[in-house]
């Protein structure tokens, strides 16, 4: 029994004794900008140009069908009464079947530019997390918080720009093909 009472003692110092080495432990945080770091990346911006260049030419039948619409409302605006009921129905019937192309054609584009962004997007997020993983690793950092979390934060403990350094030079982008000469 009076070994229990003596163990006692010696159990609380020691629990008080790791208690306070480990709460002197200093912890090392760092922040990063998560989307200007992905957004920077020159996978992103890579990615970014094939899309725009992939929907281009849906984009430009938008464009083209829109100023068909406007010529239309225009044509019957401007007519003052010199089109026949006929003509004026089927001007109204076309630019009512060409704003259906429209709606169908932007709702479609803008449909497959999305799960085209959000498809590039998720790969490069989960890229994106390892880097800054392996980052904070080799900087011994023991958290990583995202800028749009921390309220406030000096300039020191952000490492975005070495982020987007650090995955650049993990995934490097491969350079466009020169044009052929012709």
């Amino acid at each position: 029994m009076f070994s229990r009472m003596a163990l006692k003692p010696l159990l609380a110092c020691s629990a008080f004794f790791f208690v306070s080495q480990v709460a002197s432990a200093q912890i090392k945080v760092a922040v990063v900008d998560l989307q200007r770091a992905v957004f920077d990346s020159a996978e992103i911006k890579k990615a970014n140009d094939e899309m725009q260049a992939t929907f281009k030419p849906r984009q430009e039948k938008i464009n083209l069908l829109t100023s068909e619409i406007q010529a239309l409302q225009t044509q019957l605006q401007n007519s003052n009464g010199k089109l026949t009921p006929a003509q004026e129905t089927d001007i109204q019937a076309n630019g009512a079947k060409k704003q259906r192309e429209l709606k169908y054609a932007t709702d479609d584009l803008n449909s497959d530019a999305e799960a085209y962004r959000n498809d590039t997007l998720q790969r490069s997020s989960v890229k994106m997390n390892e880097v800054i993983k392996k980052v904070a690793e080799s900087k011994g950092l023991d958290l990583v918080v995202d800028s749009q979390s921390a309220h406030f934060y000096k300039p020191a403990l952000d490492i975005t720009d070495e982020v987007i350094a650090a995955y650049n030079k993990a995934y490097p982008v491969a350079a466009a093909p020169a044009p052929a000469a012709k």
